[in-house]
């Protein structure tokens, strides 16, 4: 059952523009950087630091071919993502989140 701290993480990973444009270039083929960074007209430095917070929340998979890392998204962690923003956007929900108290 997800929590409202995995939830949160969820989309405070999704609140950059940016990040939510390299996740729907990466749902049609895998990407290296330089190519990301053509696609979205930023630098490929700007392009590596959305890719280590994506990589870090485990929605991007890097794969080395040759010299270059090519990136995709990781279908499993997508489709768990759903599940999570389906369950905090339904208004009347089926599955309760885990309150956690700190």
């Amino acid at each position: 059952m997800p929590t409202a701290e995995n939830a949160a993480r969820i989309f405070k990973v999704l609140s950059v523009d940016t990040r939510v444009r390299m996740l729907e270039l990466l749902k049609n083929r895998t990407l290296c950087v330089n190519a990301m960074a053509k696609s979205l007209n930023i630098s490929p430095a700007a392009v590596s630091q959305h890719l280590r917070i994506l990589r870090d929340a485990d929605i991007v998979v890097a794969e080395k071919r040759g010299y270059f890392v090519h990136y995709r998204v990781n279908e499993k962690t997508m489709e768990k993502w759903q599940k999570t923003a389906e369950n905090v956007l339904n208004p009347k929900p089926e599955k309760k989140f885990i309150i956690t108290g700190k």
